[in-house]
């Protein structure tokens, strides 16, 4: 399913549980952009419609605007009707698939597996906590060339190259 403008149109899915983490996090809530695969994920401790709806507002709504849709499994914390109707009052457009089926909603499905197998790696490396490593993987995520454009997520929503921003925080030298 591909998308014709960019943070329009969000996949969305919980992974987990994990180990348990400080706060009691042991779930991740995952949500990928279909037209640049952007990947916004929080680890949470628990998850409800509250939850979703948070997360919504604050990694999707706050950094890229109303989405026009959002797809998700029919799990109760994505269909219920506070969350049904706060999508309505935003005019976000919700589509369900199957939580029997969940290869429906499938850009969501693989990033989770990249996800995981990522906060594995690390973890195997230097160890630690998951939460503590998943800024990491999102950003190696988020800056890898997609083999289908060429392009990294990065690249596609900001127009810049990540090895640019090593710059960005040294003021130039004045002689």
């Amino acid at each position: 399913m591909l998308s014709p403008c960019p943070f329009t149109q969000w996949g969305m899915h919980i992974v987990g549980p994990f180990p348990v983490a400080s706060g009691q996090r042991k779930f991740l809530l995952v949500a990928i952009d279909y037209f640049n695969k952007w990947v916004k994920a929080e680890p949470l401790a628990r998850i409800t419609e509250g939850e979703v709806m948070k997360f919504i507002r604050k990694n999707i709504v706050c950094h890229f605007g109303v989405p026009r849709e959002i797809i998700s499994d029919n799990g109760r914390q994505f269909q219920g009707r506070r969350m049904q109707e706060w999508c309505q009052g935003l005019h976000i457009k919700q589509r369900f698939t199957s939580v029997a089926h969940p290869q429906s909603n499938g850009q969501v499905e693989v990033i989770n597996c990249i996800l995981v197998q990522g906060i594995k790696r690390r973890l195997e490396r230097v160890g630690g906590n998951w939460t503590e490593e998943l800024t990491s993987v999102l950003w190696a995520y988020r800056t890898t060339l997609r083999g289908s454009t060429g392009e990294s997520p990065f690249s596609q929503s900001t127009g810049l190259r990540p090895s640019y921003l090593s710059s960005w925080g040294r003021p130039p030298i004045e002689s």
